[in-house]
């Protein structure tokens, strides 16, 4: 079995160099040792911008009968900029059902996923992102029958376990002078280093398994 992933920077796979960067979906293999994890995931991407540039095409070529199409999107749908930007209750969700109809098409098993939350603390408490467009996803997988594994919903309840301080060494927070690629330092709550890439790997594996798909 192959899974395929489609989605943006959370997910996506970065050089050594990039290091501590990680996606989840660089490490997914490592918790899913059966399957072959192809990722395609790409940074700064939304559901538009995906399709537009044909990256879902070139996907399509390789599916075959059985795999899995893992689709994780929101991130950058929420952006103001025109190319990328989308409406969570029309053009987000319609383009979600291209990918949906896309791995049918192709005899693959589409696997709807819900975002990575953001790392927001205010005032000692943790904030919820991304607005409409978890719940947006939520709505389509009831609609077309999709599986969903729900990560949103899980990795918020445990950030707010961890607290503000602890959830700090999940995302890309890095002091100064430790990587030569972030010779400043670094202070990022959307994307994660090594133990936040397998904290949501882990949450990803799990649903699967849950839903008995691997």
């Amino acid at each position: 079995m192959k899974i395929f992933i489609c989605g943006d920077s959370t997910a996506a796979s970065y050089a050594p160099e990039r290091a501590p960067l990680t996606g989840w979906g660089q490490v997914l293999g490592e918790l899913l040792p059966q399957a072959q994890v192809v990722n395609k995931a790409m940074a700064g991407r939304s559901t538009k911008s995906y399709l537009s540039e044909g990256r879902l095409v070139e996907v399509e070529k390789e599916l075959q009968g059985g795999d899995l199409l893992l689709i994780q999107f929101t991130h950058n749908d929420t952006s103001d900029l025109v190319w990328r930007h989308t409406d969570a209750n029309t053009s987000f969700m319609n383009n979600l059902a291209i990918f949906v109809d896309t791995a049918r098409l192709r005899g693959a098993v589409p696997v709807l996923l819900t975002p990575i939350p953001g790392r927001c603390w205010q005032d000692g408490v943790f904030q919820d992102s991304h607005g409409e467009y978890p719940e947006a996803i939520r709505r389509l997988a009831m609609l077309k029958n999709v599986p969903l594994v729900e990560v949103y919903h899980p990795a918020v309840e445990q950030l707010r376990a961890m607290g503000e301080e602890a959830s700090r060494k999940l995302y890309m927070h890095v002091e100064a002078g430790v990587y030569a690629d972030y010779p400043n330092g670094q202070k990022d709550d959307v994307h994660t280093q090594r133990a936040g890439a397998e904290f949501y790997a882990r949450l990803v594996a799990d649903g699967l398994r849950t839903l008995k798909l691997v």
